[in-house]
């Protein structure tokens, strides 16, 4: 008797890698110029756009080289004259080195000007402190008429980026730098100023702004559901303007609130919840899950370092569990 020989069967095809929320960015912003004569891009020289084909855009394509201060200057006068620039680099230059810029020539004179900043965060986290982000969302939202944006995965970045073109005033976008996981289909709708929400909880509330981070307190809910604690998780995809009423309202429905971002703990997300907490709440404690009072330690891949950090599933569960 002889035993028939099987075919192997063929390895299932891998699962498409994520597409980083910058290069979202960029083919929607391709797409809008396309479209929409008022729009106008100003890089310094990212390389993000090399390759791109305008079209008959071209003309509103221009490289202002290594020089974050003078594009923030040329964007406001462009604003001025009626046009919208999108201006594009990374999150630690804009928020640092052309700050003053952006303080004075854009949102003194409350100018829509669209600044995408890119690597956010640690995910230039490989090229050390100079290039790491974490104080980027406390400078733009003490900017008055800022809008702050952190889009969570690559269809909200699409999103945001379309809901932008005609917001009133200047607006600052922020991205990270590799692909990162989508939060999946049949997401409640995405508006500006208000909070999504992603699970209900009546035991405690995390508030997660960035794509680690909502991902992180997505993980740190389900385990704690595995312990009898129902956590809601909000995404606040607006850092500025805040969607205070729905920070009030986890005030008032669960009297703890866990803060989860990608930032130095003081100033960002965290501080923005606690503020609106201790202004018009019923008494809440609130935690937050963030970089300490520190350099990031380390050199290495963005995961690494939230891990290394403080930023993990774990950290948020702590929290929880330690003020029970």
């Amino acid at each position: 008797m002889t035993t028939a020989t099987m075919e192997p069967l063929p390895a299932p095809a891998p699962a498409p890698a994520p597409r980083p929320a910058r290069e979202v960015y960029r083919d929607t912003l391709a797409g809008l110029l396309a479209q929409d004569e008022r729009l106008t891009c100003l890089d310094s020289d990212t390389g993000l756009f090399s390759g791109v084909d305008w079209g008959a855009a071209a003309g509103r394509y221009i490289n202002l080289g290594i020089a974050e201060q003078n594009m923030m200057g040329a964007a406001a006068g462009l604003a001025r004259s009626g046009r919208i620039p999108y201006v594009n680099t990374m999150a630690t230059f804009a928020a640092t080195r052309a700050v003053e810029a952006v303080k004075l020539d854009i949102a003194l004179n409350n100018l829509p000007v669209r600044i995408a900043a890119t690597h956010a965060g640690l995910s230039a986290g490989h090229l050390g402190s100079t290039h790491h982000s974490l104080e980027d969302l406390a400078v733009m939202r003490l900017l008055p008429n800022m809008t702050v944006l952190v889009p969570a995965d690559a269809a909200a970045t699409e999103e945001l980026v379309r809901a932008s073109v005609d917001l009133p005033g200047p607006v600052y976008l922020r991205l990270g730098r590799g692909g990162t996981p989508d939060l999946g289909p049949d997401l409640p709708p995405l508006r500006i100023g208000e909070a999504q929400r992603l699970r209900d909880g009546d035991d405690v509330t995390l508030i997660a702004t960035g794509p680690y981070p909502v991902l992180l307190a997505l993980e740190a809910a389900a385990e704690l559901a595995a312990h009898g604690i129902e956590a809601g998780v909000l995404n606040m995809h607006t850092v500025k303007p805040l969607d205070t009423e729905a920070v009030h309202a986890a005030a008032r429905a669960t009297r703890h609130i866990v803060t989860v971002e990608e930032h130095w703990a003081a100033g960002g997300l965290g501080s923005a919840v606690a503020e609106t907490v201790a202004e018009r709440g019923p008494g809440c404690r609130v935690s937050r899950v963030a970089v300490p009072d520190a350099f990031a330690a380390g050199h290495g891949g963005q995961t690494h370092l939230l891990k290394r950090n403080g930023i993990t599933r774990e950290a948020i569960v702590d929290r929880v569990r330690a003020a029970r």
